[in-house]
């Protein structure tokens, strides 16, 4: 080869080299944009199509019933998913504001009495003793006592006022987040192949299937878990409107956080029925407590219900998941959380174990041949 068609082929070669950089630059650049852009909606889209994915089964049935009008299906869906989310939402807020407003007045007139400490907290180790001297203050001279606290409280007063601003954000989001899985489902088909064709771009002749798994994953978390969940958190929140515990929307959302990340919700509900028992009648407290139990106890009955053949996903994954979510993402991240760790855990696990059957299939083979 000649010293020009050495030198022809090398700039040949640098002009492919360099269009494939301005090629590779510019599209970068341009995922780089979209994600910039996208990112305030990232955590509502992803949202939206893990509740598209849980409710496509109900939807393909209410399409059918209405003669095959999926976009009135969807809208209906999208009306009575808004409803369950913000009637509740405002009947307990409305609770914590009317508890808040009488707890202020009673303070203001002050009818606030606090009872003595029982004389066993002194024995308390580290402490008792404090706790004690605190405790016996406040029930002299409340007034005297929070304004010894008045540090302490303000700092949590800065938090409480930041901690319900962040759950406005993520009510918002969460209706963001319904509005476009109306707006998925009827496209639901289109929205399946592409997801199909994306899965076998990246995982090959088994992405279909591992795209398969991923909507089966989606749907078994989201209604074994997330559905317990807010079931468990509006059953109690009805239980302490009716017998009028203080901030019930507080504490419904609390078992609904922790219902969420897989621990017990009997955490709030066995104080609440003390204070039950406390200031109400024997009667009511007594049914109360009934009903606090059996809701407490219900995920044991509702998760096999609706979760069905779905996968099985540890609960430090969905642990971690959903506090991971929850503080990268609010009250939304805390459900997306949960799905997306145990949609990776699951496809995961797919695929190690499609791994080592494949492996063991050309170790039989091999051994076969022998």
């Amino acid at each position: 080869m000649s010293s020009n068609e050495q030198r022809e082929d090398d700039g040949a070669f640098d002009r492919r080299v360099t269009q494939s950089a301005v090629r590779l630059s510019l599209l970068a650049l341009l995922v780089f944009w979209c994600l910039k852009i996208l990112a305030p909606f990232l955590n509502p889209i992803i949202g939206g199509i893990v509740i598209a994915i849980a409710v496509k089964t109900p939807y393909a049935k209410l399409s059918g019933a209405l003669g095959g009008r999926g976009k009135l299906a969807a809208v209906l869906l999208v009306v009575v998913a808004l409803l369950l989310l913000i009637v509740p939402t405002l009947a307990l807020g409305a609770s914590l504001v009317d508890s808040t407003r009488g707890l202020s007045a009673d303070f203001v007139h002050e009818q606030i009495k606090i009872p003595p400490p029982p004389d066993g907290i002194t024995d308390w180790p580290i402490v008792g003793e404090q706790l004690h001297a605190l405790w016996l203050g406040a029930s002299q001279n409340l007034e005297t006592a929070l304004v010894k606290l008045a540090p302490y409280m303000k700092d949590l007063g800065l938090w409480l006022v930041s901690s319900v601003g962040d759950l406005g954000i993520g009510l918002a989001m969460f209706i963001v987040a319904i509005v476009i899985a109306g707006a998925i489902l009827p496209n639901a088909e289109r929205a399946a192949k592409l997801a199909e064709k994306t899965a076998s771009i990246i995982a090959g002749p088994r992405g279909p299937k591992l795209a398969e798994l991923a909507a089966s994953s989606v749907q078994s978390v989201t209604r074994g878990v997330l559905g317990v969940a807010a079931i468990q958190s509006l059953l109690a929140g009805l239980g302490m409107l009716v017998v009028g515990v203080p901030a019930a929307g507080l504490w419904s959302l609390l078992i609904l956080i922790l219902a969420v990340m897989q621990l017990p919700s009997t955490l709030i509900l066995i104080p609440v029925i003390i204070y039950v028992f406390y200031t109400s009648s024997t009667v009511v407290a007594v049914l109360f407590a009934i009903w606090a139990i059996v809701v407490g106890l219900s995920d044991n009955v509702l998760k096999p219900l609706l979760m069905g053949r779905g996968s099985s996903v540890p609960m430090l994954v969905l642990f971690m998941g959903s506090l991971g979510g929850f503080m990268a993402g609010g009250i939304l991240g805390l459900f997306v959380g949960a799905v997306i760790l145990s949609l990776g855990y699951t496809v995961f696990m797919a695929w190690v174990d499609e791994s080592v059957e494949e492996e063991e299939d050309v170790a039989t083979a091999s051994t076969e041949v022998r």
